[in-house]
């Protein structure tokens, strides 16, 4: 057996103690991104206003963002320890599955068939498709009143976007690649209107005062849910808490009306969550 001197001992002993630590470290609360438990990685979008928005500056607003944050917040990180990471609508399920993020909140519609990928809190809101169109248009009124040729925008492979191709025939659909794409084709004229869901348009009307309105009846029900890692029943509980806690002390009426509210927006009744 050789022998080891006192400091070759505590040299063996240091990196004993290392490689059991490293381990645990990965996998600790915040290990989307790294594994530092100072911060934790929330996933949002940066390109929708009154929702998930980087600004010029680098801070982010919006009513995902709130919400994500106060949730946080429950969960032990102040806003400085927050890491954002944009998760544009394809990649939400990758980001999770990964390990990218720990939860993703970025107008996230919980569906069956997401659910077979991810986990679900919530919905902490929920909303329904509907019509944005400049503010002198007086001939869309709602949906029906598309069928006669109007040129819609939506983006390409969204639920809006299939909706209106199983459900509207008639209507000229136009698919682009971002939603701000379409904003800026209804402002100069070349499409007559955008869809998507209702909260989503009223945060684009807001950012553009008097420039377009929502118009007609919502025609889709949306449940947006807080995204995290399949079968993490701790975590998802510890969200849905937060939730709840977040909507009956009234900080949720007031993250929506201050994001949402400038676009005529009221708030709605605040969903209950499903403790599936």
């Amino acid at each position: 057996m050789p022998s080891f001197s006192m400091p070759s001992r505590r040299r063996v002993a240091a990196a004993i103690a290392l490689a059991v630590a490293v381990p645990f470290a990965a996998t600790a609360c915040g290990g989307g991104g790294g594994g530092d438990e100072n911060k934790i990685v929330i996933g949002t979008k940066f390109d929708q206003p009154g929702l998930g928005l980087r600004n010029p500056d680098g801070t982010m607003s919006g009513f995902d963002v709130d919400v994500a944050t106060y949730v946080a917040g429950e969960l032990g990180y102040s806003p400085e320890q927050i890491e954002w990471k944009e998760s544009p609508s394809g990649q939400r399920e990758t980001l999770i599955q990964n390990d990218q993020v720990d939860y993703i909140v970025a107008t996230y519609s919980i569906t069956d068939s997401r659910k077979e990928k991810v986990d679900f809190a919530g919905p902490y809101l929920v909303t329904g498709q509907s019509l944005l169109v400049r503010e002198d248009n007086t001939d869309i009124t709602g949906a029906a009143s598309l069928q006669n040729n109007k040129r819609l925008c939506s983006v390409s492979g969204s639920t809006p976007a299939q909706k209106i191709k199983d459900e509207y025939p008639g209507v000229q659909l136009q698919q682009y690649d971002t939603y701000s794409a379409c904003i800026e084709a209804l402002k100069n004229g070349a499409i007559d209107a955008v869809t998507t869901d209702e909260v989503i348009l009223a945060g684009y009307a807001a950012q553009t005062p008097g420039a377009f309105k929502i118009v007609g009846d919502t025609f889709s029900e949306e449940r947006y849910g807080i995204g995290l890692k399949k079968d993490d029943t701790e975590m998802r509980n510890k969200i849905n808490d937060a939730i709840e806690k977040m909507e009956s002390s009234g900080a949720w009426k007031e993250a929506f009306d201050k994001n949402l509210g400038p676009a005529g927006i009221t708030a709605p009744t605040p969903p209950q969550v499903d403790r599936y």
